[in-house]
């Protein structure tokens, strides 16, 4: 199987020396994991940072191996990982997203959704013009993988949204990530103390 894609870079872990095993989340395809060469190196460095937007270029030569692919950096949000808060949104949504879905499994709308959170965090001139997206987009993971249910109301204000926060904690850790990657939920953590340190 090949295909290309726009994509957005989830997580990537190291494997060999220069080499990194990436999960990447599409419109079409879903999350798609594969492994980079030479991800780890130099040249790569500026890619391969959580939130980026890629051109990926998927190459499987047997079903019993794990792809490979190409790289480029469409849209960078590289800038954004020196500011503690936003580095803390971001990491946290990429590590949810990555952990919760299973491999190809297609949600376009939680592809654009992501997106849109993503640019939220990127614009906006503070926490307050994204929490209630983050809000969002986790009622909504949580509702694709069959764990809805009433979504709490964000509010206007910062106190009311981190309120709301506070109700997705154990949908999230009990039930999405249950007995799988749970200690993804310390990225979510440090940035719920970095939102509480602002209010």
């Amino acid at each position: 199987m090949n295909l290309r894609s726009i994509a957005v870079l989830l997580a990537s872990r190291q494997q060999g020396e220069t080499g990194a095993i990436a999960r990447l989340m599409t419109a079409e395809y879903g999350l798609v994991a594969a492994y980079v060469a030479g991800g780890r190196g130099r040249q790569m460095r500026a890619v391969m940072v959580p939130g980026n937007r890629v051109a990926l270029e998927l190459t499987t030569r047997s079903a019993s191996q794990l792809p490979f692919a190409r790289l480029e950096l469409e849209h960078s949000r590289a800038a954004l990982m020196t500011e503690p808060l936003p580095a803390a949104a971001i990491q946290w949504a990429c590590a949810l997203t990555a952990a919760a879905l299973p491999e190809r499994y297609r949600a376009p709308a939680l592809y654009q959704a992501l997106e849109a959170l993503l640019d939220a965090i990127a614009v906006a001139p503070s926490a307050r013009g994204w929490v209630s997206g983050l809000i969002a987009y986790e009622t909504m993971l949580l509702g694709e993988m069959g764990y809805g249910g009433d979504r709490p109301d964000p509010g206007a204000d910062l106190p009311a949204q981190l309120k709301a926060l506070g109700q997705l904690e154990a949908p999230l850790a009990n039930s999405l990530l249950a007995g799988r990657k749970g200690d993804v939920m310390a990225a979510r953590r440090l940035l719920t103390e970095r939102l509480q340190r602002m209010a």
